[in-house]
């Protein structure tokens, strides 16, 4: 019979997934054991099986949903009708907010792609590349239309990609800084470096749409 949603098999199968992100992101993959594992979850080591024939194939299913998670959560922010400026400041503030929610889950897809067998690397390459072509064609749009002033288009996205994803090794929340406060701080950098031509009205509409929408 077909689990249904929410059966029991689906929370052990989701409760696996979260304990394997923590561990493989404080113990590292080739140091967390599956039996390990097993007893974060409260379960026989042979049960994980059920779920996930190799610890690979785990390590390569977190890194996947991590990569559609943070395609659909785009999709959804993308700003329809839009000019460049809208639109890298919605893919900003997506991407901030995405990985601050998901720190661990960031750390193993960033880390831990030198652990994946090359045709599994191949894919997560090709999502992660889809991404941001995404960013890519929002600069080249931003160029072209005269708003944006880049001598290398992927040379930029890999930059403010590099940036934004770094965001999650020093921010903490309830520190110094609110989420509010770095995206506005991040989405001032970004204009920067692409060279964007706002003013004064520009800038403040930036901040303002960073704190409203966190």
């Amino acid at each position: 019979m077909a689990r249904t949603t929410g059966s029991d098999g689906e929370k052990t199968e989701a409760a696996i997934r979260e304990a394997a992100v923590n561990l493989i992101a404080r113990l590292g993959y080739e140091a967390m054991s599956m039996r390990q594992l097993a007893a974060e979850v409260g379960v026989q080591a042979a049960a994980l099986y059920r779920y996930f024939p190799t610890k690979e194939e785990l390590l390569f299913t977190l890194m996947r949903e991590h990569m559609e998670g943070l395609t659909e959560a785009w999709e959804a922010a993308a700003p329809t009708n839009a000019g460049p400026e809208e639109r890298l400041s919605a893919y900003v503030e997506n991407h901030i907010a995405f990985h601050i929610g998901r720190r661990h889950a960031t750390h193993v897809s960033n880390m831990e792609l030198r652990s994946l067998s090359p045709e599994r690397l191949t894919q997560i390459l090709r999502m992660r590349t889809a991404y941001e072509k995404e960013l890519r064609a929002i600069l080249r749009d931003g160029t072209e239309a005269g708003g944006f002033s880049i001598d290398d288009t992927g040379l930029t996205a890999m930059a403010l990609i590099q940036m934004m994803t770094g965001v999650i090794v020093w921010f903490r929340p309830g520190e110094r800084l609110s989420i509010a406060e770095v995206t506005a701080t991040y989405l001032s950098m970004t204009m920067r470096l692409v060279g964007a031509k706002i003013g004064g009205r520009e800038e403040r509409h930036v901040h303002e749409h960073a704190q409203l929408r966190a």
